[in-house]
C-alpha cells in the first residue's frame, strides 16, 4: 500500500512540475527552465541526503557505472515534457508519456533487462496497453470535437459579424441618399 501512496505522489508531483515548468518557460526559455529545476532540485536534495544518508555522495558501492547516467535522462524528461505540455497542454501531453512509460516498463520487466526479474508476456497486459491507448486517442478525438466546434462558432460569429457590419454600411448608404 505504501508503494501505491507514494506512486500516487510522484504522479501528483511530475503533473504539477511539467505545468509549473511550462509556465516558467514562457518567460525564461526551456533550457534556462530546465536548467533552474535540475538546479533548485540539486539545492533542495542535498540537505536531505545529508541529514538522512549519514554517508559521503561518492559512495556507489558496486553500482554499475552506466546506472549513475540516470540523471542524465532528468534533463531530457524536463525539457520534453516541458515543451510537450506547451505544445499540447498538459493532460494529453502527460496521458502520452505515462503512455510510454507504461511500454518501456513493461519491456524491461518482460524482458529481464537491467537486473530485474523477467515477467511473463499475458494477454492482460496487452489488453491494459491498448486500453490506456485507446483512452488517450478517445480524450484526444474528444478535444479535437470540442475544438472544430469552437472553430465553427468562431467562423459562425465572424460571419454574423461581416454581415451586421455590411448591413450597417447599407443602411448608412440609403440613409446618405436620402
Amino acid at each position: 500500500m505504501t508503494g501505491v501512496l507514494l506512486a500516487v505522489i510522484a504522479g501528483i508531483l511530475i503533473s504539477l512540475q511539467n505545468v509549473f515548468n511550462a509556465r516558467v518557460s514562457e518567460k525564461t526559455g526551456p533550457w534556462a527552465t530546465t536548467s533552474l529545476v535540475l538546479g533548485l532540485g540539486l539545492i533542495c536534495s542535498l540537505p536531505v541526503f545529508y541529514s538522512i544518508e549519514k554517508k559521503s555522495i561518492l559512495e556507489f558501492g558496486n553500482v554499475n557505472p552506466v546506472f549513475l547516467f540516470g540523471g542524465v535522462f532528468g534533463v531530457g524528461i524536463v525539457f520534453f515534457l516541458m515543451r510537450g505540455v506547451t505544445l499540447i497542454g498538459p493532460a494529453y501531453a502527460i496521458s502520452i508519456a505515462l503512455i510510454s512509460q507504461i511500454v518501456i516498463a513493461f519491456i524491461i520487466n518482460t524482458g529481464g533487462w537491467f537486473g530485474f526479474e523477467a515477467s511473463a508476456l499475458s494477454w492482460q497486459k496487452l489488453l491494459g496497453i491498448a486500453l490506456l491507448i485507446g483512452g488517450v486517442l478517445v480524450y484526444k478525438l474528444e478535444k479535437q470535437t470540442s475544438e472544430n466546434k469552437r472553430e465553427q462558432e468562431a467562423g459562425k460569429s465572424a460571419s454574423f459579424k461581416r454581415k451586421q457590419a455590411s448591413y450597417s454600411a447599407k443602411q448608412e448608404f440609403y440613409q446618405e441618399r436620402s
